[in-house]
């Protein structure tokens, strides 16, 4: 669908961080105040596509647990309780500013099928032009490969590259990209804005991918260095 002229698409990332407290229940709150501004970015005349993760630490606390389950088939039906509740309040929120809600639940094998992401391309402009506002997360209670290894930040990416997005936004705990992991190193600096990807940048990322790779299991250094490179892609 071709894009009206000062329209933009948007693609917002919230991580579970952001929609729930430190007890693990949902921040109502956080979660209302993201709607009411993504609504209004809706009224702006814009596209918004929303990838929310939370489903399985709000699965967790509506199955009565104290903490997320340890076990892989815990943790997949946390997600398939959890995912149900958050489109609940999601839906429940988007209509008190009459935003039609759509669910897309998918995997990184979607996108590897050439057929099958033509079929996801054809489904998100379909619902963005009958002004509906899809949200997005990976296919917790099924893949297990992502549920153990996932990441939510490289799925907003690709989603975001998928559609033709103009605007990439990663709501996070973390205040930027800093040129060292500043959990680990105190003196890491943040890095403001990128311009343009420089080959001291490059070799930022390389670096880091090397120090994610010596910590990390087998299946997961797959997927962190592709998220590194579709990081540098989108930015």
């Amino acid at each position: 669908m071709a894009k009206v002229e000062g329209k933009r698409r948007i693609v917002v990332k919230v991580g579970t961080s952001t929609l729930t407290h430190n007890t693990g229940k949902t921040n109502i709150a956080r979660m209302a105040k993201l709607v009411s501004v993504l609504s209004d970015l809706k009224n702006a005349g814009h596209e918004i596509v929303l990838v929310s993760s939370g489903a399985i630490a709000v699965g967790a606390v509506k199955l009565g647990f104290k903490s997320k389950p340890v076990t892989t088939k815990g943790l997949q039906a946390s997600a398939a309780v959890g995912q149900c509740e958050l489109m609940f309040l999601y839906d429940k929120l988007f209509s008190e500013y009459s935003v039609v809600v759509s669910q897309l639940l998918f995997s990184a094998d979607t996108l590897e099928n050439p057929q099958e992401t033509a079929h996801l391309i054809d489904t998100f402009n379909q619902l963005l032009e009958y002004d509906s506002l899809p949200i997005i997360n990976e296919n917790d209670s099924v893949y297990v490969e992502e549920l153990l290894n996932g990441d939510n930040d490289c799925l907003s990416a690709k989603v975001a590259t998928l559609i033709d997005a103009d605007l990439l936004i990663l709501l996070t705990d973390i205040d930027g990209l800093y040129d060292d992991n500043p959990n680990v190193n105190s003196n890491a600096s943040l890095i403001t804005r990128v311009d343009e990807i420089t080959e001291e940048l490059k070799a930022v990322a390389a670096e880091q991918v090397q120090k994610v790779q010596a910590v990390l299991q087998p299946s997961s250094r797959r997927q962190k260095l592709p998220q590194v490179k579709v990081y540098l892609l989108l930015l």
